[in-house]
């Protein structure tokens, strides 16, 4: 058997019981994916993912002014009729702004 040692974390259950349902449909054990990323971290030297905030603030809906949400409607009703994608264009844009 192979040398091993425990790893322990305290983490949100919601959080935990959210990600461990998309392993198992996955067919992987939290030990294993554990395991992926610790050897990730040695092959890379580093976190194997960028950790970074996001370019503009996330807003919740609650916490926006009735002007702001105003805003923001008018904002997607003029994008919607700029012109509409098909999901294969909407997969290029997004897989060039992210795997570029």
């Amino acid at each position: 058997m192979a040398n091993t040692s425990a790893v322990y974390a305290r983490i949100d259950t919601n959080l935990k019981e959210s990600a461990e349902a998309i392993l198992s449909q996955l067919g992987v054990s939290p030990s294993s994916i554990i395991q992926m990323l610790y050897s990730q971290i040695i092959l890379t030297h580093g976190i194997p993912f960028d950790i970074k905030l996001p370019a503009s603030p996330v807003v919740s809906l609650g916490a926006l002014t009735r002007e702001q949400f105003d805003a923001e409607l008018t904002k997607g009703i003029e994008s919607a009729k700029s012109g509409v994608y098909t999901a294969d264009e909407v997969d290029a844009m997004l897989d060039k702004e992210f795997h570029a």
